[in-house]
Order: structure tokens, then C-alpha cells, then sequence
């Protein structure tokens, strides 16, 4: 079996006497979407900040193929290849969403945020910056304030923005937060087109979207993953049921 690109082992995290994260292990496979669910309080912004480097574990080990990066921060973690997207949105509204992409590409290249007037003369630079964004379908907008973009423009820039650093892996939440049904399913197809190149770990409420993409799904109970497998395990699985679903099988 191909070695994963993101191994999670055991993460815990406690809060005083409320454990929030208890004993997790996931990992995410090449070209594979990775589904994290669960319901509101099960635990998953706690695991997500983990794995980002915002929150230290008090146990565990992350792994970005086998490189360790539990004691990394945030910036070290995106160096290493972890590319994540937030559940709002943080673009820089005021820059166009060429500007943006640039902001991510002088990450990469470690590059002052400083100097970004003379960066945006670097054809190298911006070349790169603008695949990013044709990859996404905003090739056509790069010259948009990001703040005149509409919400799915702006979700899409923020995956650009995620790409131009050139991750291993990327780590999603909530992409689908806000959008309406025309804007979830472009973005769905993006998403669908991305993975081949990218594994994605996808946190996500909109079940339709998840049980479209998702290879596997891992569900996320009172800080415990109570399972992980395909689409049609975790829908037929009476724990899930039980826990996550209502009590009925979608």
C-alpha cells in the first residue's frame, strides 16, 4: 500500500478536565479525499488546530510523510507541505486576488511580505502566482480586489493562495461554509480535479459534498473517531447512525 502523506498518531488534547481530542489516528493517502465529520462539540476544530500547528497536542505525533512535525509551528508546517484553508476566509481584502496569491508565493520562495511592491515586477513570480489562480478558474479576475470578488471567487482564491505554496497536503475547513448550491457544486468539482495532485483532509458540514468526494470518511465523536471507511460503510454504520446521523440512514 502507498505510504500516507499525512499520518496522525494518537493526538489527545484536554482542556482542564474536558477531553476534546482523545487518542486519534488518521492518516491521508495519495490522491485521496480524506473526510474528517461530526457533530458541533465532537472535537473537530480541537484535531484541526492540532494538525496545523495553532494548538499543541499534550500527546501525539503528526507526520508529513516521514518527516515529524508535531513540534513545528504553523509557518514550519506550511514549509514542510501542509496547505490549509480556513472556515472564513482570510485574503487580504484590499489586495487584488493576484496580490494574494503573491502573498503565498513569497512564503514559499521565504520571501519578505515587506517587499511586495517590488515582488510584483518578478515575471518568475508572478507567472507562478497566475497558474495558481488559472488552476482555480480566476485567471480572468486577477486584477479584482479581493473584497469584489464574490464568496465562492473568494473561497477559490484562498485554494489558490493554498497552492502556490506547493503542499504535500491539504487541510480544508469548512470550504463549503456560506456557499449556495451552484457555488458548492463548482467548488466540489474543483476539489474533485485537485486531489489527484493534492490529498485532501476535508472537514466539512455539507453531507451532499462529502458523500460525493469523500474516498473515506473517519466520524468524529465526543473527541473519538468511532470509525473510518468508504462512503457506503460510515452510511450503513449504526454507530454513525446512532451518533451523527439522526437515527436514520441517509
Amino acid at each position: 500500500m502507498t505510504e500516507p502523506v499525512l499520518t496522525i498518531n494518537g493526538l489527545s488534547k484536554s482542556f482542564g478536565a474536558v477531553v476534546a481530542c482523545d487518542q486519534v489516528s488518521l492518516t491521508i493517502r495519495p490522491g485521496e479525499i480524506h473526510a474528517l465529520i461530526g457533530p458541533n462539540g465532537a472535537g473537530k476544530s480541537t484535531l484541526i488546530k492540532q494538525i496545523s500547528g495553532a494548538l499543541r497536542q499534550d500527546t501525539g505525533q503528526i507526520l508529513i510523510g516521514d518527516q515529524e512535525v508535531s513540534a513545528l509551528n504553523i509557518v514550519d508546517r506550511a514549509r514542510a507541505g501542509l496547505a490549509r484553508s480556513f472556515q472564513v476566509s482570510s485574503v487580504v481584502p484590499d489586495f487584488t486576488a493576484l496580490q494574494n496569491t503573491m502573498l503565498a508565493v513569497q512564503g514559499r520562495e521565504g520571501m519578505s511580505f515587506r517587499f511586495l511592491k517590488p515582488v510584483l515586477k518578478n515575471q518568475d513570480l508572478v507567472e507562478k502566482a497566475r497558474a495558481c489562480l488559472t488552476r482555480v478558474g480566476l485567471a480572468g479576475r486577477a486584477e479584482v480586489p479581493a473584497a469584489k470578488l464574490s464568496h465562492g471567487e473568494r473561497r477559490n482564491l484562498e485554494i489558490a493562495m493554498a497552492l502556490a505554496l506547493n503542499p504535500k497536503v491539504f487541510l480544508l475547513d469548512e470550504p463549503m461554509a456560506g456557499m449556495g448550491a451552484e457555488g458548492s457544486k463548482a467548488l466540489t468539482a474543483l476539489l474533485a480535479e485537485l486531489k489527484a495532485h493534492t490529498p485532501i483532509l476535508l472537514v466539512e458540514h455539507d453531507m451532499d459534498a462529502v458523500f460525493t468526494l469523500a474516498d473515506r470518511i473517519s466520524v468524529l465523536f465526543y473527541g473519538r473517531i468511532i470509525t473510518t471507511g468508504t462512503v457506503d460503510e460510515v452510511r450503513r454504520n449504526p454507530d454513525v447512525i446512532e451518533a451523527y446521523l439522526g437515527g436514520d440512514s441517509p
